[in-house]
């Protein structure tokens, strides 16, 4: 239930949204490794993580994920998430590699 109330939270949150340039996902990558592997599983490789972090994997595969939510979800502070100050283009490049985890 908690980890279906995040999700929603993300894309209430991200409604406003709008397109970005083209990101980076191996720059989301290595972004990710750093700053969220210790919450979610960021990559296929990865084994362990909070119980309460849905899976990058997972997020991407939802039917209504939307890079541009994420990437504007990720600059909007919450009481879960560390302050990581990303750039618009970090989020961005992050948002690029979840998406790239569900094709």
């Amino acid at each position: 239930m908690r980890l279906r109330i995040a999700i929603l939270a993300v894309y209430a949150l991200a409604a406003g949204a709008t397109p970005g340039t083209t990101a980076d996902a191996d720059n989301g990558q290595q972004l990710a490794q750093r700053w969220c592997a210790s919450c979610h599983v960021v990559a296929p490789d990865q084994r362990e993580a909070s119980a309460d972090a849905p899976p990058f994997a997972s997020i991407a595969r939802m039917p209504d994920f939307n890079a541009q939510k994420v990437a504007f979800f990720l600059l909007e502070p919450h009481p879960k998430m560390p302050a990581m100050a990303l750039s618009r283009r970090d989020s961005e490049d992050i948002a690029a590699y979840i998406a790239k985890l569900g094709r």
